[in-house]
């Protein structure tokens, strides 16, 4: 990890009320998944109203999984999103022509090479590291062999490292990998799209402790 300050996402936000704990407890950004097979999808008219409970520097991202731009562009509008974060076969040539920045998910598994992933480097705002699993492109909650991504963490300007985290791992996820930051979802979570009080607060306490 650079000497930057770790940053910390809460996913599949659904409550505005899980929101405001994720913002209480010192997360940087919020996430809102916008893939209709979700159990934690929302729409924009939701992700709005929740964001505005919060303070303006949480930032908000919307995740999708291979949707037009055209869609990610009324939704971002709508939703005020900042960022996007893209979990499907997204092309490298794409990202620049987003209506926002845009993070691009790769899913780590047998096989994957560091160049999976490198291939976005400069046109992805930030490169995420998932666990593959044929059962969704994200949220699974499952890690991956943290091994796997040192020759990625070697070449990326912005790491963010996602996949089967919660608070009993994260410090030793963050000590292996050192990203740029720690992305949780079912980690934290009493049931998909409810976020567990004190699993997010450990959380956010073990992320910062380890960084």
């Amino acid at each position: 990890m650079t000497g930057r300050r770790l940053f910390v996402k809460v996913c599949g936000i659904t409550r505005p009320e899980d929101a405001r704990l994720a913002a209480d407890a010192g997360a940087d950004a919020v996430g809102f998944v916008f893939w209709p097979q979700s159990p934690r999808c929302v729409d924009a008219r939701r992700a709005r109203d929740i964001g505005d409970t919060l303070p303006a520097e949480v930032v908000r991202v919307g995740v999708f999984v291979d949707a037009a731009p055209d869609e990610m562009a009324l939704i971002a509008e709508e939703a005020r999103l900042d960022i996007l974060q893209l979990h499907g076969d997204e092309p490298p040539e794409a990202l620049p022509t987003l209506p926002r920045r845009a993070w691009k998910a790769v899913r780590v598994g047998p096989g994957f090479v560091p160049a999976d992933a490198l291939r976005y480097e400069g046109r992805a705002a930030g490169l995420l590291l998932d666990t593959r699993s044929a059962e969704a492109p994200g949220g699974t909650g499952r890690s991956f062999d943290w091994a796997l991504a040192a020759g990625v963490r070697r070449r990326a300007s912005f790491l963010i490292l996602a996949g089967g985290l919660d608070p009993l791992n994260v410090g030793a996820a963050i000590r292996a990998v050192r990203p740029d930051g720690v992305d949780v979802s079912s980690g934290v979570e009493l049931e998909p799209g409810r976020k567990d009080p004190e699993k997010v607060r450990a959380f956010l306490r073990a992320a910062r402790e380890a960084s």
